[in-house]
């Protein structure tokens, strides 16, 4: 769901941008000085979203939302705990895959941990200001095709293009 939104990514600056002036105007209205009521009418309630708790809430959930990207490693798992048994040092190869939509750090850790948890990788990196990955693996239990078509359906990110860089 979060690949089908990298249209949006640069019009991230904007849109932080956006979110901080308009939780910083619910602020201001929220703290600034009520006009007291010398009449002694009664006082409406106000409803749930005028309330502090609302607004510390939505405040919370923007700065969350907002830094993202720099935490979100944390919910791909890293591979650590996939072992993989090289019979032939000869059969271990290195392949490039390039990759279209990826866009910012969490790009980056769901395409790591897409290639790392796959059959036969060692290791692989990602990165999204290059749009490329490189993944060590055994070509006796993977190939080069399978681990972009996993790419692709685990991410949905398209891969644009993937050769071997050594034998």
């Amino acid at each position: 769901m979060g690949s089908s939104m990298s249209w949006m990514e640069p019009l991230r600056p904007y849109l932080i941008g956006l979110a901080v002036v308009a939780i910083g105007y619910a602020w201001y209205a929220h703290l600034k000085p009520k006009k007291v009521d010398d009449c002694g009418c009664e006082v409406e309630k106000p409803k749930f979203y005028q309330k502090r708790g609302f607004l510390v809430g939505m405040s919370l959930f923007a700065a969350i939302s907002i830094s993202f990207p720099y935490y979100s490693g944390i919910f791909f798992a890293d591979g650590s705990n996939n072992i993989v048994i090289v019979e032939n040092q000869s059969d271990v190869v290195e392949g490039l895959i390039t990759i279209d939509g990826m866009t910012c750090d969490g790009c980056e850790h769901h395409v790591n941990s897409t290639l790392n948890n796959s059959e036969g990788v060692l290791e692989a990196e990602s990165s999204y200001s290059t749009g490329q990955a490189t993944v060590k693996f055994d070509k006796t239990k993977n190939t080069i095709d399978q681990l972009a078509a996993e790419v692709e359906q685990a991410t949905g990110y398209k891969v644009t293009d993937k050769k071997i860089t050594s034998e």
